[in-house]
């Protein structure tokens, strides 16, 4: 079902996963740390349009195809766009880069103190889009606020029974229920989180494995039984808020374990940059990154 080739590039290539998913809500955001200011667009078309070149100019730039990422995750909207004329996906893939797709619609507001994801009515029209555009996996996000063993198991729930219609359109889901680093009980949650994980990966169909993005654990290593459980593709971290110094040295201290990282990714890149401050720039990031990831 999954494309052999983009299969052991994800399942042992050196390298990371960018992710280039911002959605509307954080787009403003992203173009702020990007050097565009809200007076620079007038509607969410032309924020849409910015975001996209924003996009297109690190998936074309010439450190972005040095085999450094093995992945990226997109908008939507990004895959549906071109760079160099062709599809996104298309072109990610000439690059040797593994596109995925985010398919989740956003947050509910928080229960149990949780953040489910959003009911998703037309995933399953989307997912058979993605699959005709070459796209490889999905990438779905939910929050964990507090160590809530309740609210915990419900998220769990929700995002294998999702990974499991994915599974069925013939992608690869990476499950993200992520554990925000700021809340206090952090440690708790990640322990409750792994074991609910644990329990849920011996009940997924078939010989069908599924990929996990993690925030990265308060205590180093909690993870390994994932990363080596027979079930589990990869395991990548995102950054979480940790700029990317601080989350490359914490990432390090996680054997097996790749990033995914958005923000700590391209947090120096300036849209007033050369072609070739731009390159440099997004290169050196690059390149710290997948040092970190390949502890």
């Amino acid at each position: 079902m999954h494309d052999p080739k983009m299969f052991d590039k994800i399942a042992s290539g050196a390298g990371f996963i960018a992710a280039l998913d911002q959605s509307g809500g954080s787009t403003p955001k992203a173009l702020r740390g990007y050097g565009v200011e809200e007076d620079a667009y007038s509607n969410d078309e032309e924020m849409f349009c910015l975001i996209h070149d924003m996009r297109t100019r690190i998936i074309t730039s010439p450190s972005f195809s040095n085999g450094k990422v093995i992945g990226a995750i997109l908008f939507e909207r990004t895959m549906d766009g071109t760079a160099d004329g062709k599809p996104v996906p298309t072109a990610l893939w000439e690059r040797g880069v593994v596109p995925f797709l985010k398919v989740d619609k956003g947050l509910e507001d928080e229960a149990d103190g949780v953040q489910m994801m959003k009911p998703m009515p037309e995933l399953d029209s989307l997912l058979a889009r993605a699959r005709e555009k070459g796209v490889f996996g999905t990438k779905k996000r939910s929050v964990i606020n507090s160590a809530s063993p309740t609210g915990i198991a419900a998220i769990v729930k929700q995002q294998f029974e999702v990974a499991e219609q994915i599974l069925g359109q013939g992608l690869m889901p990476i499950i993200e229920p992520e554990v925000n680093i700021k809340s206090a009980d952090r440690a708790q949650s990640d322990v409750i989180l792994r074991d609910e994980i644990l329990k849920a990966l011996d009940n997924v169909s078939g010989d069908h494995k599924v990929m996990l993005k993690l925030s990265i654990p308060a205590e180093a290593g909690l993870f390994d039984p994932l990363v080596q459980h027979p079930r589990v593709l990869r395991v990548v971290a995102l950054s979480g808020g940790f700029a990317r110094p601080e989350a490359c040295v914490e990432l390090a201290k996680n054997q097996g374990i790749i990033a995914s990282f958005s923000r700590a990714l391209l947090e120096d890149l300036r849209h007033q940059m050369t072609d070739a401050e731009f390159d440099a720039s997004l290169g050196g990031a690059i390149d710290e990154i997948a040092s970190a990831s390949a502890t």
